[in-house]
């Protein structure tokens, strides 16, 4: 019995810092300085770009000779924001012979947009309950007029 309460604080303190333990996401494709060496410009072609690195995230919408590798990492603790611990964009350029021209890592400059919980004013007529109700007098179930063909059962 006088084991038995160090081992629930025990316990407990290890329940609790294994909830702080923080949760890790990936999306993309992070892709990896010794995979880019693998390619050399002017001799690799669209094959071995796929080989090596993968899928394309995306295309560039206009060219389809530039392909762009777009990977993030994010760290969540507890109930804090996520915070983006790790970022990349690798972009390959190919001749219109699918050879390899450039294969470079782009400068991200992130953005912080602050979350505003304000409303935003929408435009319009401002109508009072009693001004509703007035207005809809008669606009609901009038009577069938002659010549309509409404569908109803008789």
């Amino acid at each position: 019995m006088k084991h038995t309460k160090p081992i629930i604080l025990l316990v407990f303190s290890l329940l609790i810092t294994s909830a702080c333990t923080p949760t890790v996401n990936s999306r993309g494709n992070i892709v990896e300085d010794f995979r880019m060496a693998e390619l050399t410009p002017g001799v690799s072609s669209r094959t071995n770009v796929l080989k090596s690195l993968g899928s394309p995230t995306t295309k560039a919408p206009f060219d389809e000779n530039k392909w762009y590798y777009i990977g993030q990492t994010t760290e969540k603790k507890g109930i804090f924001d996520p915070k983006v611990v790790e970022e990349k964009v690798v972009v390959a350029t190919f001749n219109e012979e699918g050879i390899l021209q450039t294969l470079t890592e782009e400068e991200t400059d992130r953005l912080s947009i602050p979350k505003v919980r304000r409303k935003t004013h929408t435009g319009g007529n401002e109508v009072t309950a009693v001004e509703q109700i007035i207005g809809n007098i008669g606009k609901f179930n009038r009577s069938q007029t002659v010549g309509d063909t409404g569908g109803g059962s008789r």
